[in-house]
């Protein structure tokens, strides 16, 4: 029987739904059955062997997609295994260090199993003028930060 999993992620300006995107075609190149589904489209989790839940994070924080998810389905997490991925420290060294301030609420509703944190994008062009400023104030660097092959393993 084929595994079959739901990778599902919230993202503002696209680079975190890129990260859900590689890992549900790593999984599938491996033989497993993925799907891909935004996280307001998700409605349960039954019929998957596992859910993978990611979120861009702004501010030190899950985007409300992503947690509202969690807590939407919270009956259900027990029947099927979880892992969590967050987006968002930039420049070298990664700022801001360590878990996004909400993800151990989403572990905890979950039951998740891990949750790894991957560098991401500024792109100032795409960003608003709050956000323009806001990453100006705290001198973060333009560019794409995301390791692949660390994403990939």
């Amino acid at each position: 029987m084929i595994m079959r999993v739901l990778v599902t992620a919230a993202s503002k300006h696209g680079s975190t739904k890129e990260i859900a995107d590689f890992i549900a075609a790593e999984l599938g190149s491996a033989g497993l059955d993925v799907v891909v589904a935004e996280p307001d489209a998700v409605t349960d989790v039954a019929g998957y062997d596992a859910v993978i839940i990611g979120s861009a994070v702004y501010t030190g924080y899950w985007m409300k997609a992503a947690t509202k998810l969690a807590s939407r389905l919270a009956d259900e997490w027990s029947a099927t295994r979880v892992w969590l991925f967050s987006s968002g420290p930039v420049g070298d060294p990664l700022e801001p260090p360590g878990d996004p301030f909400s993800v151990e609420e989403v572990m905890e509703t979950t039951g998740a199993e891990g949750h790894a944190v991957f560098p991401g994008v500024i792109d100032r062009n795409a960003l608003g003028v709050g956000e323009r400023a806001m990453v100006t104030a705290l001198r973060v660097p333009d560019g794409d930060f995301r390791d692949w092959n660390q994403i990939r393993s």
